[in-house]
């Protein structure tokens, strides 16, 4: 009884044909998703950051985080607030100063992002000393940096702006 199946030197035709196109397809994705990433900006990551912190007396006092990218780098930060708190526990953790997200800001080279941190935002004489800010951005807070501040603060329910392409944005008024 003869196959129904094509005789064997038919079948490696076939695998032949199956391989060029599979090969050609895939080759093809390859340089596609090459030439996508090399258009794509990322986001950035705390280590791809370099901070400076400012003292500003506008708005009843507050520091300014300047953000530039390091030599080489170019990402976006989201415009949303950092993560930061001045000690360990959860009363010194800023909270959002701003209830919607802000533009995307792209670092590179001397382009930087601010964001305005408001260490007390209460009205009375109660709050902690410190001289230290530990920052990171938002979702790589396993990477934080602690920065020297600019002078000793009290922080009492501190609150903090979105990241901004300018720094006159990120002003964080107290309600």
């Amino acid at each position: 009884m003869r196959s129904r199946f094509a005789a064997p030197s038919a079948r490696l035709a076939l695998a032949a044909v199956a391989a060029v196109a599979v090969t050609a397809t895939a080759a093809g994705t390859a340089t596609a998703t090459a030439d996508s990433r090399s258009n794509t900006v990322r986001a950035c990551a705390t280590k791809d950051l370099s901070f400076k912190v400012s003292l500003k007396t506008q708005a009843g006092g507050y520091f300014l985080v300047t953000a530039t990218a390091k030599s080489g780098i170019t990402c976006y930060l989201e415009g949303v607030f950092p993560s930061a708190s001045f000690g360990s526990s959860a009363d010194t953790e800023v909270a959002p100063a701003e209830h919607a997200v802000s533009e995307r800001v792209t670092l590179s080279g001397s382009t930087a992002a601010y964001a305005g941190i408001n260490p007390k935002t209460t009205n009375n004489d109660f709050g902690k000393q410190f001289d230290f800010l530990h920052l990171s951005v938002a979702g790589d807070e396993t990477n934080a940096v602690t920065l020297a501040l600019p002078e000793t603060a009290t922080v009492d329910r501190p609150v903090a702006t979105n990241w901004h392409a300018d720094p006159a944005d990120a002003v964080p008024f107290a309600n």
